[in-house]
């Protein structure tokens, strides 16, 4: 494989971190910075509103530049971002450089994807897009509970360090080894790209999509406090259970995906509804540290089993010219559902249900989610010609 891939897989490492980072950091940031642990969860909020925006707009935007320029420019938002994250003087600065952040995520690794596919020859486009997609992974695997660790030990400031300093790197990276292109290809008409938001079958899983994982996250944007206040974990335990948590979420995404490639259907509403009752479970099982531990694997596994269903549902209903527009706005919906998760965790902490209820109260979206899953299958069996 060529070098230029490992590049593009060194971006998707930085910005994997920096989506889930402050997960691991709540308790400091909001002791540092003097805000409640519900408005440090807000953080994970904006930057998730920042990718919901920012995919489809600078998708949109960026689709007649040449992906190269595009990338360079998107690293380079990413890592001026971390940097003023990690010398923001007060949270509404810091706030501020998260949505800035997150305008990169969404493009990136759309506009990655094609990059590593145009490198490799036909028969490896699948192992070239799956190696730049090992970033995502390792971060999520290594890099947030490592960073969790870093802020514990040397502050909050040093992991945005940190990460600014992976964002250097992939900056170097990208520019040394992506090759030129003085041209991208012609996209489809605009027109032709816009109209798969006119199709019911998209819109509808589009929402199942928000409603899945603003229940997870719901829950993980307060895993910190709730490892720490429920289970009775030190703050020093928490990253090693991170680790358990990632570990469930990288057998999950695998065994959703061959799940879904058998059974589309089956796997949708069976993803939907295992996480749905993980979520419910969780709220007496994080009540002591064994069960906190059995079910942090499980939640991540059911969590991400939902990934592959979820997506391959709406590009299914995409339509050829509206695929890569339709992707991107699947991504959008991850986040907004992951703003929407930590904004309904937050109001069950300030309207004084505590920590304890957060599970119970997510368990609904999975449940919504799936009732809504067997409504758009329904709905497609029935009038299948109308709804294309």
């Amino acid at each position: 494989m060529p070098l230029a891939l490992y590049a593009l897989t060194v971006g998707a490492f930085g910005i994997g971190v920096t989506e889930f980072i402050v997960m691991g950091l709540l308790l400091q940031v909001s002791t540092d910075l003097g805000v409640s642990i519900s408005e440090a969860g807000q953080l994970t909020t904006g930057y998730a509103l920042g990718v919901f925006v920012g995919a489809p707009m600078l998708t949109l935007l960026t689709r007649r530049l040449p992906r190269k320029m595009t990338l360079l420019a998107l690293m380079a938002i990413f890592t001026v971002g971390n940097a003023v994250a990690a010398i923001a003087p007060s949270y509404g600065v810091l706030m501020a450089a998260r949505l800035i952040t997150a305008l990169a995520h969404g493009t990136f690794f759309g506009v990655g994807a094609l990059v590593a596919v145009s490198l490799v020859a036909p028969e490896r486009k699948a192992s070239a897009i799956s190696i730049m997609f090992t970033g995502l992974t390792i971060a999520t695997l290594l890099g947030v509970p490592f960073g969790a660790w870093l802020g514990l030990a040397f502050g909050w400031r040093a992991t945005f360090w940190a990460v600014t300093g992976v964002g250097v790197l992939a900056l170097a990276a990208l520019a040394f080894l992506v090759p030129a292109d003085r041209s991208a290809p012609e996209p489809a008409p605009l027109r032709e790209e816009l109209a798969v938001l006119a199709r019911p079958l998209v819109r509808l899983g589009l929402l199942m999509t928000v409603l899945g994982f603003g229940g997870v996250f719901a829950i993980f944007t307060y895993i910190q406090p709730i490892l720490t206040e429920l289970a009775g974990f030190s703050k020093a335990a928490v990253s090693p259970v991170l680790l358990i948590f990632v570990a469930g979420l990288v057998a999950g995404n695998l065994l959703g995906g061959r799940w879904a490639d058998r059974r589309l259907d089956v796997a949708l509403l069976g993803s939907l509804g295992l996480l749905g009752l993980v979520m419910a479970a969780s709220t007496l099982a994080f009540r002591s540290p064994t069960g906190a531990v059995i079910v942090a694997f499980l939640l991540g596994a059911a969590a991400f089993a939902t990934v592959a269903p979820l997506q391959l549902r709406v590009l299914s209903h995409a339509g050829g010219a509206g695929q890569g527009l339709a992707s991107s706005l699947n991504i959008a919906a991850f986040n907004l559902g992951n703003a929407l998760g930590a904004w309904v965790g937050g109001a069950v902490i300030d309207h004084g249900l505590g920590l304890s209820t957060i599970p119970l109260v997510a368990a609904c979206a999975p449940l919504a989610a799936l009732a809504l899953a067997v409504f758009s299958l329904l709905l497609e069996r029935r009038a299948p010609a109308k709804l294309a």
